[in-house]
C-alpha cells in the first residue's frame, strides 16, 4: 500500500530538503544522503564511493520510517550491520514525521550516524 497522497507530498518535501542540506557541497564527492519511498516506508540512506571501484557508489542504510494508516502513526526503525531493520525503541510511534526525523538527526544513541 502506498503512502496517502497528503503524506506523500509532505514527506517528499521534508526529505528532499533534509537530504539537500545534510552534507556540505565540498564533501558531496565523498558522501551523499538520499531517501526512497516504497509503499508505506521511507528509507534514509547514505551513499559513499565504493572501495577500489571508480565511479561506483554503495548505499548504507541509516533509518527507516514506516507509516501505519490505521492509527496514522510513524514508527522509526534502525538498521543492523546486515541492513536488517529493527524497531528503534527510544521513541514511541508518532503522527509527527518530523519528530522522528529530529531523533535521527540528534542520534542520541549513535545508532544512525555512528
Amino acid at each position: 500500500m502506498a503512502l496517502p497522497q497528503e503524506q506523500s507530498g509532505t514527506i517528499n518535501t521534508v526529505m528532499t530538503n533534509y537530504c539537500a542540506n545534510k552534507v556540505p557541497v565540498e564533501y558531496q564527492n565523498q558522501m551523499r544522503v538520499k531517501f526512497k519511498i516504497r509503499g508505506n516506508s521511507v528509507t534514509l540512506y547514505e551513499e559513499r564511493p565504493a572501495f577500489f571501484r571508480e565511479n561506483e557508489w554503495v548505499d548504507i542504510s541509516v533509518a527507516q520510517f514506516r507509516y501505519n494508516p490505521e492509527n496514522k502513526n510513524w514508527t522509526l526503525y534502525c538498521a543492523d550491520r546486515n541492513s536488517r531493520w529493527h524497531v528503534y525503541y527510544d521513541i514511541d510511534p508518532n503522527p509527527d514525521f518530523n519528530r522522528l526525523l529530529d531523533e535521527v538527526e540528534e542520534d542520541p544513541t549513535g545508532i544512525f550516524w555512528g
